[in-house]
């Protein structure tokens, strides 16, 4: 018999979608896919080599639930150099990705019917978490005018005395959009306003911003904000060691010992040579960082022009992370059938919006290959030349 929590909870369209188009190409389809948040590099070199040593070191034995000190050192270390935050090595909790940061925070500061606020678009996974710590998901949709980002103005009615949390993702998945400094400013002034009210700052794709684009931290945006900030990153988007599972958590050392004694008694340590991995992306050098991006928003601008020469299809340009955000709306269908009919009769694999909290739009990852992005936007543009396109209104059923 399940749980009630569980029975709750839904899959991971991303993780679906992906394992239906490998099991396609299992089957001798070439499949284009464009679903998964995941790099094609291979880790670098000087990584791997790390752990080679640290594996012959002997460093395969269980560890501090809150992860290695030396890794912590440098995690806040490079919080300070890089966001402008002064944490302590105490205030660093090493997690299972950035997935595990993000989960055990929200497990040790929700009580059963307290809200969290999610803009819309969100990330798949961030109403699921909620729901498995008893809490409510709140959304607020933001709009294409602001670029998909969350306003003071939306921010304010939708806080109530049961508001504890607001999730913050910038850049975002999936829509790319990279939040300026005056827009947080002015996020975190309406945070301030509220004393109950957290912010949970999910920086993942931090280093994956094009266009002479800044990333920039809320907590770094004063001593009032940062008390009220937890900040979640990790390593497997910008050194592409997505199946390494290293991410991190920083924050006030009350919710951080929080967190760590719940990581205890669920997973205790990540894996210890892997943190020597995570250890040499921070200490070692970051020219493979830098090149996969320019790599990256090569493919973004390539898959971007082909989709704007599409009718009806419309996106913003993605300022950061490896995603275009598509609405669809002209083409009269939702997004699940947008998806399905273009994997099933053109063999593209894309994400519904409606995973995201919005059946109007479709996203696309461009962390493949540029050979990949060309046939599959031929593909693509095939498809949609077949659709009788519709008014705007009449595709939003």
């Amino acid at each position: 018999m399940l749980s009630e929590r569980i029975l709750q909870v839904q899959p991971s369209a991303t993780l679906e979608i992906t394992a239906q188009a490998r099991a396609m190409r299992a089957a001798g389809l070439d499949v284009c896919s464009f679903a998964a948040g995941e790099p094609d590099f291979d880790t670098p070199a000087f990584i791997r080599e790390a752990v080679k040593t640290a594996l012959d070191q002997g460093k395969t034995r269980y560890g501090a639930a809150a992860g290695e000190m030396i890794l912590r050192q440098a995690i806040a270390q490079k919080l300070r150099q890089d966001n402008g935050l002064a944490y302590q090595p105490e205030q660093i909790l090493v997690t299972n990705g950035c997935k595990q940061a993000l989960y055990n925070l929200i497990q040790v500061m929700i009580q059963p019917g307290d809200e969290v606020l999610i803009p819309t678009p969100y990330w798949v996974s961030y109403p699921e978490m909620v729901r498995l710590a008893g809490g409510i998901p709140v959304f607020i949709t933001t709009a294409p005018a602001t670029g998909y980002k969350l306003t003071p103005a939306q921010l304010a009615p939708a806080i109530t005395p049961r508001t504890r949390l607001l999730l913050l993702n910038s850049p975002n998945n999936p829509t790319g959009a990279v939040y300026r400094p005056e827009e947080l400013l002015a996020l975190a002034q309406e945070v301030l306003a509220h004393e109950d009210l957290w912010v949970i700052a999910d920086e993942i794709y931090e280093k994956l911003v094009y266009d002479q684009v800044e990333h920039v931290s809320i907590a770094a945006l004063g001593e009032a904000i940062a008390a009220r900030t937890l900040v979640c990153n990790g390593f497997a988007k910008a050194y592409a060691m997505t199946g390494w599972r290293v991410g991190y958590a920083a924050g006030a050392r009350e919710i951080i010992n929080a967190a760590a004694n719940l990581q205890g008694h669920s997973t205790s340590n990540v894996c210890t040579f892997a943190q020597y991995g995570a250890l040499a992306a921070l200490q070692g050098s970051q020219a493979e960082l830098h090149r996969m991006r320019e790599v990256f928003s090569q493919r973004r601008q390539v898959m971007a022009k082909a989709l704007q020469a599409m009718p009806g299809l419309s996106l913003a340009q993605p300022e950061g992370a490896f995603y275009i955000w598509v609405d669809i709306r002209a083409t009269g269908l939702t997004s699940t059938q947008f998806c399905r009919q273009l994997l099933e009769q053109h063999q593209v694999a894309l994400v519904p919006g409606q995973a995201f909290g919005d059946d109007r739009h479709v996203r696309l990852s461009y962390a493949t290959d540029m050979a990949t992005i060309e046939k599959g936007m031929a593909r693509l543009a095939e498809y949609v030349a077949g659709l009788t396109p519709v008014s705007v209104g009449e595709g939003t059923r």
